[in-house]
C-alpha cells in the first residue's frame, strides 16, 4: 500500500513540478559555466596579459579606477596572478541598490570595455531562482526543490531491489528493450545514476529556498550560534532590505592593504573587498589562498576601514568539517568542491533533469493510451449501466475463466439498453444473496471449466450461495451456458446453477441455452429469446472479432536435442498497432481450416511484437497438429498468419503491486512470461517463478532471460524442477512443497498465485500441495479473493 501511495505521488509531482525542475535543471547547467562562457564570448575583456611584475596593489587599483571614471569604488574582486580580469563595483547612485559593474586588467588598472552576454546570463539565473516571477516564482522554485528531494527517496525506496548489493541491478540498462519497457529503464537507470547529485543539488538549494531551513542547517553545522554565522558587516544590503541613507565611509587603503597582507600572508591567491555603503560600519574581505582546495573556502577579514584595524578573522582551515560544509554550501551546489570533475558530473546531471520529465510524462501518456484501448475493447457499455431509466435494473451475471463469458454479458447488456432496460453487470464471484432476493430479472453468462467444473472466479459462488436455502420466488431469470461437448459433464456447472436457482423457487423467463465451443447458431438464439422479453429484436448477430493477417517474423527453435517434442519461440508482427493486456490470448486460425486453435500469449506490447511459445503436436502416425503444425514448420518466415486477440481478464495483473507466485511447465512459461514481462516494466520486483521441464540441458525455455532478470532482482526467486535429470523425477508441485514455509511468508504478504500449464498433471498437483499445506479452506479462500488464478489447459 505504500509503494503504491508513493508511486501515485511521485506520478502527480512528476507531471505537475517536473517542468519547472526541467527547467531549473537547464538554467542551473548554464549559470555553472558561466564565467567560461563569458570568456568565449569576451576573449578580448575577459582575458588580460599575465605580467609576471604582478598585479598592482589596492591603492594604485583604486586611485587608478576612480581616476578614469570619476566614481567611488564600492568593491573589488582581484586574482593575484592569473589571466583574468578583475572586476570592480561602483558606489550606486542615491536610492538605488547596486552601482555600475566593469571589468579592468589587474596588472595596468585599465577598464576593458563592455562584456557581451551579461544580460542573457543574469536573466538565465533569475529563471534558475525564480522563474523571473519574483517572489511568487521563488516560492515555485522552492516547492519544486522539495520536490526534487522528495523524487530522490521515493524512487529509490520503490526502485529497491531484493539483491541490492549487485550493482548490476542499479546502473545497467537493457538496450535491448523497446517501447514502454525502455522507457522505464531509461527513468529508472539514469535516475539512479544522478541519485546522489540530486540529493546534493536538493540539500543545498534549500538553503535559499527557506529561512527555516537554511536556519536550522546553520544551527547544526556551523561552529557558532546560529545568529553569528551571518555577521561580518560590510556590503551592500540585500534584496528586501532598506538602502543605507548617509555619508560614505573614509577608507584608509593603504592601512586596508597592509591588514590584508598581514592576514593572509604570502600565500594569497584572489581577494574581494566589500566596502559599507555608509560610514561607521565594517568592510569585509573573503580571500583564497594558494591552497584552497576549492574556489569557495573563503576566508574572511572584518576590518575598520578607517583605519585598517583588524577586528574578526576566520579561517575556512580553522572550522570543523561541519562548518566548512556550510561555507562550502554554493561549491556543493555546483559540483567544485570537487574540481572541474564534479562541476561537468553535475551540469551532465542538471541537464538530464528534462529526461525524466519528458520520460516520466511518456510512461503517463502510455497509462492513459492503454486505459482508454482497454475502454474501446471492452465498448462503452459500463459507462450507461443503470441509467437507460428509472425501472428496476435487470442483473447480468457471469462466471469466465478465459473471458469469453464476460465478453457475451456486456453484449446481452448492450441489447438490454438499447431497448431502454437499465442493467447490472456482476462477475458471479461478487453476487450476493441478498442481491438475488432483492432483483426481478436476472440473466447468467456462466462457462464450465474443465469437465463440469466452475470458473476458478466461481467457486467461491458456489460453495457459498449453492447450498442456501434462499427463497428466490420473486426471481425471474434465464442462464446462457458456455462448454465443450467434449468433456463428458458438458455445461455442468450451469447445469448445476440453473438447477439450483428453479429448487429456490425462481421463474425460468426461457430454457436454458448451451453453447458448444461459442456456436453462432446457439448465440443467435440467445440474442432471439432476449428481443421477445424486451419486445426488441437484436440490430445484428453478435460477431467474434475478426481474424486479421499478421506476418511470421522469427521463429527459434528452443530446446535442440531435447527428448520431448519441439518447442518454438514464435513472434508476429501486426499489420496495425495492436493492444493487449499480459495473460491475454490468441486465436490462431490455420489455412483451410474453421477450427480455431488458442495460446497464451508471450510478450507484451512495448515488446513491439507478438511472440508465442508453440510446442509441436505429433500425432501416432507422425503427421504433426494443424495449428502446432501450421506455425512451427509449415509456415515460412515472411508468411501471413490468421491470427485474433482474445481478452483473458481473470489471469490479468492484479491492481495492486503485490508479491506474485508464477507456476508452469512447458510452453506454460508463455503466459507467465507476459506477467513478468509486464511487472518488470513497471519496476515491480516481487516475483517467484516456478517452472519445470524435461531436462536442464534442452529443455530450460528462454534460459537467458530468466537468469538474467534473476541477476538484475527483476525475479526475486527462481526455482526449477527437470524431472529427468534424476532417477526420482522432481516436478512443480514438489519444488513448492520443499518451499511450504516461503510459500506461507509469501502470502502473508498478500501474494498473488499464477498457474499457466497442462491441467492435469502439474495444475492439479499444484492445487493438492496448496490444499495439503495451506488447507482446502485458505485455497478456497485465495480463489474467491483472485488471489489464485489459473490458465490451464
Amino acid at each position: 500500500m505504500l509503494k503504491k501511495t508513493l508511486f501515485q505521488v511521485h506520478w502527480f509531482f512528476g507531471i505537475s513540478a517536473g517542468l519547472v525542475l526541467a527547467l531549473m535543471g537547464i538554467s542551473g547547467a548554464i549559470s555553472s559555466f558561466q564565467d567560461e562562457l563569458l570568456e568565449v564570448l569576451n576573449p578580448n575583456v575577459l582575458r588580460v596579459e599575465q605580467r609576471a611584475s604582478g598585479v598592482l596593489s589596492l591603492v594604485e587599483l583604486v586611485s587608478k579606477l576612480e581616476a578614469q571614471t570619476g566614481k567611488v569604488v564600492a568593491s573589488l574582486w582581484v586574482d593575484a596572478d592569473s589571466d583574468k580580469a578583475a572586476r570592480v563595483a561602483f558606489t550606486p547612485p542615491p536610492g538605488e541598490r547596486r552601482g555600475e559593474l566593469n571589468y579592468f586588467d589587474p596588472y595596468t588598472g585599465q577598464l576593458q570595455g563592455e562584456v557581451f552576454g551579461q544580460d542573457f546570463f543574469g536573466l538565465n539565473l533569475q529563471l534558475h531562482r525564480t522563474l523571473v516571477l519574483g517572489e511568487f516564482g521563488k516560492q515555485i522554485t522552492a516547492a519544486s526543490t522539495l520536490i526534487l528531494l522528495f523524487f530522490c527517496l521515493s524512487g529509490l525506496y520503490m526502485r529497491w531491489p531484493r539483491r541490492a548489493l549487485n550493482w548490476r541491478i542499479w546502473l545497467t540498462l537493457d538496450w535491448a528493450k523497446k517501447g514502454r519497457g525502455f522507457k522505464w529503464d531509461l527513468h529508472s537507470v539514469f535516475g539512479t545514476w544522478c541519485l546522489v547529485f540530486y540529493l546534493v543539488s536538493a540539500l543545498t538549494g534549500l538553503m535559499w529556498s527557506y529561512d527555516w531551513y537554511s536556519n536550522g542547517v546553520t544551527k547544526l553545522l556551523g561552529d557558532a550560534p546560529a545568529g553569528e554565522q551571518r555577521k561580518g558587516g560590510g556590503g551592500r544590503p540585500g534584496r528586501g532590505q532598506p538602502v543605507a541613507e548617509g555619508p560614505l565611509p573614509t577608507v584608509d587603503y593603504p592601512a586596508v592593504w597592509a591588514s590584508i597582507q598581514s592576514v593572509a600572508g604570502p600565500e594569497l591567491s584572489s581577494w574581494n573587498l566589500r566596502l559599507p555603503p555608509v560610514a561607521g560600519q565594517a568592510a569585509t574581505v573573503y580571500y583564497l589562498l594558494k591552497d584552497s582546495p576549492h574556489p569557495r573556502a573563503l576566508n574572511q577579514i572584518t576590518l575598520d576601514p578607517a583605519t585598517g584595524k583588524v577586528g574578526a578573522v576566520s579561517r575556512y582551515a580553522d572550522k570543523s568539517l561541519s562548518a566548512q560544509v556550510l561555507i562550502s554550501n554554493y561549491a556543493l551546489h555546483v559540483g567544485s568542491y570537487f574540481g572541474i570533475v564534479g562541476r561537468v558530473v553535475m551540469t551532465v546531471a542538471s541537464l538530464m533533469m528534462p529526461l525524466f520529465f519528458i520520460t516520466g510524462w511518456l510512461l503517463y501518456l502510455d497509462r492513459r493510451r492503454k486505459k482508454r484501448q482497454i475502454k474501446t475493447a471492452r465498448g462503452q457499455l459500463m459507462r450507461d449501466v443503470g441509467t437507460a431509466s428509472d425501472a428496476p435494473a435487470w442483473l447480468i451475471g457471469f462466471a469466465s475463466q478465459s473471458g469469453f463469458a464476460e465478453q457475451l454479458a456486456w453484449q446481452t447488456a448492450g441489447q438490454l439498453q438499447a431497448t431502454g432496460l437499465p442493467v447490472r453487470v456482476q462477475r458471479l464471484a461478487d453476487i450476493t444473496a441478498q442481491d438475488l432476493k432483492q432483483s426481478h430479472n436476472a440473466l447468467f453468462v456462466v462457462s464450465t471449466f474443465g469437465d463440469g467444473e466452475a470458473p476458478d472466479s466461481a467457486r467461491g459462488f458456489e460453495r457459498t450461495l449453492l447450498g442456501q436455502p434462499l427463497s428466490l420466488t420473486n426471481l425471474n431469470y434465464a442462464v446462457l451456458a458456455l462448454g465443450d461437448r467434449q468433456y463428458q459433464h458438458f455445461c455442468g456447472f450451469a447445469k448445476r446453477l440453473h438447477g439450483w436457482l428453479a429448487e429456490r423457487g425462481g421463474n425460468t423467463l426461457f430454457a436454458p441455452i448451451e453453447v458448444d465451443s461459442a456456436d453462432s447458431v446457439a448465440l443467435q438464439q440467445w440474442q432471439r429469446q432476449l428481443g421477445e422479453l424486451t419486445g426488441g429484436a437484436p440490430s445484428m448477430a453478435w460477431q467474434a472479432p475478426a481474424f486479421s493477417r499478421w506476418t511470421l517474423s522469427q521463429r527459434e527453435w528452443l530446446n535442440p536435442g531435447s527428448g520431448g517434442s519441439k518447442v518454438f519461440l514464435l513472434s508476429l508482427t501486426p499489420p496495425t498497432a495492436q493492444v493487449w493486456d499480459a495473460g491475454d490470448l490468441v486465436e490462431v486460425l490455420p489455412p483451410d481450416s474453421a477450427v480455431v486453435r488458442e495460446y497464451s500469449i508471450a510478450s507484451i506490447p512495448a515488446d513491439g511484437r507478438l511472440q508465442l511459445i508453440v510446442r509441436q503436436e505429433v500425432h501416432a502416425d507422425g503427421s504433426l497438429g494443424l495449428g502446432s503444425g501450421w506455425l512451427t514448420e509449415q509456415s515460412t518466415l515472411g508468411a501471413s498468419i490468421s491470427l485474433r486477440l482474445r481478452r483473458n481478464s481473470s489471469f490479468h495483473l492484479p491492481r495492486e503491486p503485490v508479491p506474485m507466485i508464477l507456476l508452469g511447465n512447458g510452453t506454460g512459461l508463455a503466459g507467465l512470461r507476459s506477467l513478468l514481462k509486464a511487472r518488470i516494466a513497471k519496476g515491480q520486483q516481487r516475483n517467484w517463478l516456478l517452472f519445470g521441464e524435461r531436462n536442464i540441458a534442452h529443455d530450460f525455455h528462454c534460459r537467458e532471460e530468466l537468469q538474467g532478470w534473476l541477476a538484475t532482482g527483476d525475479l526475486a526467486r527462481l526455482d526449477l524442477a527437470f524431472s529427468r535429470d534424476q532417477v526420482d523425477k522432481i516436478y512443480v508441485q514438489d519444488r513448492l512443497r520443499e518451499s511450504a514455509d516461503e510459500l506461507r511468508k509469501w502470502l502473508a504478504e498478500g501474494a498473488v498465485i499464477y498457474i499457466c500449464g497442462s491441467l492435469q498433471g502439474m495444475a492439479m498437483g499444484v492445487e493438492d500441495v496448496l490444499v495439503d499445506v495451506l488447507g482446502a479452506l485458505e485455497v478456497a479462500r485465495l480463489v474467491e479473493q483472485g488471489r489464485y488464478r489459473r490458465d490451464v489447459y
